[in-house]
């Protein structure tokens, strides 16, 4: 039942990205959670290396994606999913049809990830993560990590590698440099929620474990 009400939820949200919207063989692949890799909702404006994008448009390994000012897109990968909000920049990178590297330049990303490892670079801060849902914002300052789910490590300029793990946001962190030296402090939390998360595992046929929890949604975000 409760996959059910979660399935026409996602339904009706990806239906109002216009063209494309829930066509019959949306619904079948939705079924299945099998999407195919692409953009698959696109508020807003996008470019893909540099061409204005549209939803449906394909996004492949290797591709530069950016988003304009008040837009929002959402990018399917063979396994992966991620929200990229309003002025973001990522490159994506892998290896025999997967993602293994993500490059944010600027901006913010909610992603999940299948079970295998990925290396994110943020300005100066690497990030290996594997099989996890994270939040990551990217500005001059500072870079914000959220790991929502699964375990992490955090590596930088003359930092000691941090290794992070959480069930349910329990750590978000703001990492800044100073001097040469990449310094990791707890943060809020902040601009992400449960529902985006629901929503992500949810094309990929999946649902984060926090919903397995006991205390779910007494707990939620």
């Amino acid at each position: 039942m409760k996959n059910n009400v979660q399935r026409r939820r996602l339904l009706k949200w990806i239906a109002a990205a216009g063209a494309a919207g829930a066509t019959g063989l949306m619904r079948d692949v939705l079924a299945a959670g099998d999407l195919p890799p692409g953009l698959h909702r696109l508020d807003g404006t996008a470019t893909v290396n540099g061409r204005p994008a549209k939803s449906g448009d394909k996004v492949a390994l290797g591709d530069r994606v950016a988003t304009g000012p008040r837009s929002q897109a959402v990018i399917v990968l063979k396994g992966d999913a991620m929200l990229v909000r309003a002025d973001t920049v990522i490159e994506i990178k892998g290896r025999d049809g997967l993602l293994t590297e993500m490059v944010i330049a600027t901006g913010k990303v909610l992603s999940v990830f299948s079970k295998k490892p990925v290396a994110i670079k943020a300005v100066t801060a690497s990030i290996g993560i594997r099989g996890t849902g994270a939040y990551i914002e990217v500005d001059r300052a500072e870079v914000y990590f959220c790991l929502c789910y699964g375990e992490a490590t955090i590596d930088g300029p003359q930092m000691q590698t941090r290794t992070v793990i959480t069930t349910h946001h329990e750590q978000p962190l703001l990492m800044t440099e100073r001097n040469g030296i990449l310094g990791a402090a707890p943060g809020p939390f902040r601009n992400h929620s449960d529902d985006e998360l629901i929503m992500l595992e949810a094309l990929m046929g999946r649902e984060p474990p926090f919903m397995k929890s006991a205390q779910y949604p007494a707990n939620k975000y």
